[in-house]
This record gives C-alpha cells, sequence and structure tokens, in this order.
C-alpha cells in the first residue's frame, strides 16, 4: 500500500491545531512566518484567500514532498477588515463597531503539495449578527476571555456565543478558524482521505 505523504499544518494558532485534531490525522505544525499586512484596496475576502496560499506555499517550499494546510481568517465589517486586535484597546473598538451588525467571518483554506503540483483552496464564509451589547458587556467578555488573538474579538466556541444573536454558516467549524468540510474535501483531493488514513 502506498504511504500517504506527511501531512503539515502551517500554523501556530492553537484553535487551528486543536480543529485538525479532530480528524484524527498525524500532522506536524511548522510557523510559516507570513506577513498579514493587509495590501492596499484589498478586499477581507481576498486577504484571507492570499494569506491562506500565502501560509501553504511557504511551508511547502521547505517541506516539497509534504501536503499542507494553511488558513487564514478576516472579519469583514460593510467592506472592512477587522483583523487580530492584539490589544484590549483596540478589541473595545472592534466590538463597539461590530454590536447591532451583521459580519461576515471569511475563513480560507488553502492545500499545497510541491512535489505532486497539487495547489487548491477554497473559502467559507460565515454571517454572524452581533446584539447590541452594552458597554458593560463588552468589558465582561474580554475581561473574561481575552480574545486578542481572534479576528474580530469573537471567540464564539466559549462566552463569545453570548454576543451573538444569530449565525449562518454550513461550516459549524469555519466561525472557530478552520472550516473541516472544506479541508476534508481539498485534503481527499490532494491523495489525503480523512476516512481511510491510518489514525495519529
Amino acid at each position: 500500500m502506498k504511504l500517504a505523504p506527511p501531512l503539515i499544518l502551517a500554523s501556530t494558532s492553537r484553535y487551528r491545531h486543536e480543529l485538525l485534531s479532530r480528524l484524527r490525522l498525524p500532522f506536524e505544525v511548522l510557523a510559516p512566518e507570513v506577513d498579514e499586512s493587509a495590501g492596499h484596496g484589498e478586499t477581507p475576502v481576498a486577504l484571507a484567500q492570499r494569506l491562506a496560499l500565502s501560509k501553504a506555499r511557504a511551508i511547502a517550499v521547505r517541506r516539497p514532498e509534504a501536503v499542507v494546510i494553511g488558513s487564514d481568517q478576516v472579519a469583514d465589517l460593510d467592506g472592512h477588515a477587522l483583523g487580530k486586535p492584539g490589544t484590549h484597546e483596540r478589541a473595545v473598538q472592534q466590538l463597539h463597531r461590530m454590536r447591532g451588525h451583521k459580519v461576515l467571518f471569511h475563513t480560507a483554506v488553502a492545500v499545497v503539495c510541491t512535489s505532486s503540483g497539487f495547489e487548491q483552496a477554497a473559502l467559507c464564509s460565515v454571517a454572524v449578527r452581533f446584539r447590541d451589547l452594552g458597554d458593560d458587556e463588552i468589558e465582561h467578555y474580554l475581561r473574561t476571555e481575552q480574545p486578542y488573538d481572534c479576528a474580530g474579538s469573537a471567540k464564539c466556541e466559549t462566552l463569545g456565543i453570548a454576543l451573538l444573536s444569530a449565525i449562518d454558516s454550513d461550516d459549524p467549524t469555519a466561525l472557530i478558524g478552520l472550516p473541516l468540510i472544506r479541508t476534508c474535501e481539498l485534503l481527499r483531493r490532494a491523495g489525503i482521505d480523512p476516512l481511510r488514513a491510518p489514525r495519529a
């Protein structure tokens, strides 16, 4: 039986690591070290797609025999990209802007294997409606969760779900940071079948 190629997650995100672990596939984690700054006039969708591919390519060049997964998420408020806040102050500003509004979270995933010439990407967008949050609710949420490494300051898998009034998505894992339905599709095309591959 032909052995499956090594699988690498081009991300140091603990959220993506946890999500990919759900597939019970053996994989490595490597930091892609890609500049995540938006280009001039770049749309949130284009930014997410470019960064997912850039991250996967950065590792695929170093490990041409491996199948590499890259992913990125960008929050989109009326066409404006909201990234990871990094600080409490910026997270407060983001949530003040988003309260009472619909925000699109664009999560792109790319799978690249240099040796086989495989390179494909997919996008999953999740529509999220934020409640009309009070200042005290925002402060309590941020002090409790400290979601400063999450796009748009929203960490829906824990207390952040209380910020929301609705979520519309065809892939429930996309909002957390890695759309597993799309990822499985791309992995199958790249030669790794999550249902048939050896377990981790």
